[in-house]
Formats: structure tokens, sequence, C-alpha cells
């Protein structure tokens, strides 16, 4: 009976090949909804594999089902989540396999999420006929902040066959080697851009008094606003209000009668995120009331909470347990960054991790979204083994009757 510790070593001996796929990606990556190349690269191992692929999904993603050459029509499905675009960054890295498409890079690690992938849907080809149920592997573009999972539910992905639970990973240069934050609950914070437009009155630069400077009433705006976390928010709940762009006036000697305000706000809940947007306005109306200026604001849905169920994680725990040791799992405050694997996990309920991806021997790696990214290659069979065994184990579960 195949187990996740044969999972495991047949992950150890792709570790060669996992490097060469993730150093191909990082030296050619894509931006979101751009990843033509890439994809084609999955889609045509996928299909080497002889699995039934299908292109497209979300206007680049691949989407291909593991299965048995026999099975019930109703029998259980499981997904498994790959991101695979890059960012609008040049890269800093002075290594041989830098990026080779000035301006956009992995510099999340979105290229050894895509090589875990290919490692994953290689083991579970290799034992299809083994498998209790369907796995779908999903291949998902555009993470980065353009909503390609989004894209890829209006495709269809959640339908024929249908999954009942999801897992997915993200390696993490900040946590060591042999370390996976799993928990229940949330993970990561729900990201929501709220953009608000002042109104005052134009006018000349040497006559302010016949004027509404709508600059001014705008950075009276984004001070106030700062007081909405410190003040409004229960100290022990989390939110972040960030003002990211502001935008007023064409010359010196020109008093605005517009401003543009671009925030970002992330929330643990949906309570949450309401109670920011109603103080945002509350604030702004209240500051535009003050100087006789008016305001609009604009609600943009990002993102929702990434919340992981109470049974995923638990699932989860025991895989890492098998993989790397019963104290491998640890468990983190919740982080206020965004990820779109929330889309899957509220529509069909599992676990999504954080896979240690810095060597602790060494320096730590640059943060995510650095020019100088970087991880440790040796979490990638790491991950392979994890979301095979996760797929391996939750099958099992169903078709035991334990879940």
């Amino acid at each position: 009976m195949l187990s996740i510790r044969d999972l495991q070593q047949e992950a150890e001996e792709l570790a060669p090949r996992l490097v060469e796929w993730r150093r191909d990606f990082h030296m050619h990556p894509e931006l979101g909804f751009t990843e033509v190349r890439t994809g084609g690269i999955v889609a045509r191992h996928l299909q080497d594999l002889g699995l039934e692929v299908t292109t497209g999904v979300g206007k680049t993603g691949v989407v291909a089902v593991v299965e048995p050459e026999s099975l019930p029509d109703d029998a259980p499905v499981v997904l498994l989540r790959f991101d695979m675009d890059a960012l609008p960054i040049l890269e800093m890295n002075d290594v041989p396999y830098a990026s080779q498409n000035a301006g956009v890079m992995h510099a999340c690690g979105h290229d050894g999420h895509t090589a875990i992938g290919m490692g994953v849907a290689q083991l579970l080809s290799k034992h299809r006929n083994e498998l209790p149920g369907r796995v779908k592997l999903v291949f998902q573009p555009a993470e980065e902040g353009l909503g390609g999972a989004r894209a890829m539910v209006a495709d269809g992905v959640m339908n024929a066959p249908t999954p009942a639970a999801s897992f997915g990973l993200h390696l993490w240069s900040q946590l060591p080697l042999g370390t996976v934050v799993v928990q229940a609950g949330p993970l990561w914070a729900a990201a929501d851009i709220v953009n608000v437009t002042v109104h005052g009155l134009s006018g000349h630069g040497a006559m302010p008094h016949e004027t509404i400077d709508a600059t001014l009433v705008a950075a009276q705006i984004v001070v106030a606003w700062q007081s909405i976390v410190a003040r409004s928010v229960d100290p022990a709940q989390a939110a972040v209000i960030t003002v990211g762009k502001f935008h007023s006036g064409t010359a010196s000697n020109v008093i605005s009668g517009k401003a543009e305000l671009s925030c970002s706000i992330r929330s643990l809940s949906v309570e949450m995120r309401d109670l920011i947007v109603r103080r945002m306005d509350e604030v702004a109306g209240g500051v535009c009331a003050a100087f006789g200026a008016r305001h609009e604001l604009e609600l943009i849905k990002g993102v929702p909470v990434t919340q992981n169920s109470v049974e995923g994680a638990a699932l989860m725990r025991a895989v890492v347990g098998e993989v790397l040791g019963n104290n491998a799992a640890i468990q983190i405050p919740p982080m206020m960054v965004g990820e779109d694997m929330s889309e899957f996990l509220n529509r069909a309920p599992g676990c999504f991790v954080l896979v240690g991806a810095s060597d602790p021997a060494g320096p730590l790696h640059a943060a995510h979204h650095n020019d100088h990214f970087d991880f440790d290659e040796r979490m990638l069979p790491t991950g392979v083994a994890l979301l095979a065994g996760a797929a391996l184990s939750w099958l099992n579960q169903q078709h035991t009757g334990r879940v």
C-alpha cells in the first residue's frame, strides 16, 4: 500500500529535476495572465505523464486530473493548487539562473511552487492506480493581486469533477528548512482596496482664500485615518490601512481642486473589513465637511481571508509529522499578507501551509517581493512530499469513512 514515506523517498530522488525546473522558470518569469511559456511547459509535462490536460482556464491556467483507470463517478476529489506568476521587479541577484526578462522576477517563490506541482504530478501519476479517488491539479495564473483564482473559478475549475477539499503551500524565505506553519483558522488576511476622491475648488496659488484646497484636505484625511486602527479597532484584533497612492495637482502655482487616494486595507474577518471601510468613510466625510469639500469612496473587494479548516489543518499536521517529524509543525500569529488560495479554500475547505525555505546555518534570505529574493532549493522535495502526501491522506480518509 502506498504510503507518505514512499512519496517522500521518491520526492527526494526527484530533487535534481525539481531544481532544474525551478531554475528554468526563474530565468524566464512571466507576469500574471501572461504565463504562456510557463503554462506550456507545465501542460506538456502533464501530457507526457498521460494526463488529460485543460489549458486556458482563467486565461493561462492549466488543469489536469490524476485518477485510476477504473473509478466510480462519485469517487472523492481533492484539489492541489500551484501558482505560476512572477512580479514586475528588476532582479539584483548575481546567480547563474537570474531572470533574463528585464524588469520581471520570481521574487515570491512561485517558480518553486510550479516546479513542486510538476513533481507532485509525476509522483501521483506513477501511483494513479493506488489512489482511492481523484486529484485535481490546478496551476494558477495571476496570484499577485490580479485575481487569477477567481478567474479560474469563473471558468469552472471547481466543476467536473468538483473537489471537496483543497490544499496548497507557500515556500517562505523567512522560515528555516524543516519547519512548516500549520494552523486552523485564519493564516493570511483579506486584502481589499479603498479609493477616495476629494473634490474641492481649484484656483490661483496666490489666492488660497478663494479655493478649497483638495491637497490640504486629502493630507488631513491621510493623517486622520491613522487613528482608526489606533482608536476604532480592538487592540486584540489586527488591521492595516496603507495609503499607497496620493495624487493631486498639476502645477506649483495652482491649488488643486481634486485629490485621489488609493489604499490597501487588510483584515482577518468581514466584520473588521466593514468596520474599517465605515470609519474611513466617516472620517473622510468629517474632514471634508470641516473644509467645505466633499468626497467619494469606492471599495474594491480583493482576496478573502485565507482560512484553514480544523479538519484540513489536522490532516496536514499529521502529514508534516510523517515527512519531517512531530516537531516540524509550528504556529504563528496570522499574517496580514493576502493570498487568493482563499478562493479555493472557501469552496473546498482544507489547508494552506508555509514551508520553511531558509538554511538555518546560513544568513537569512531576503524577504518576499524583494529584488534579492531567493530560497534554499532543498525545500522543493519537501513541498512535493507534503502536497502529494496530503492528497493521498485525504483520499484514504474518505475511502475508509473516517471523515
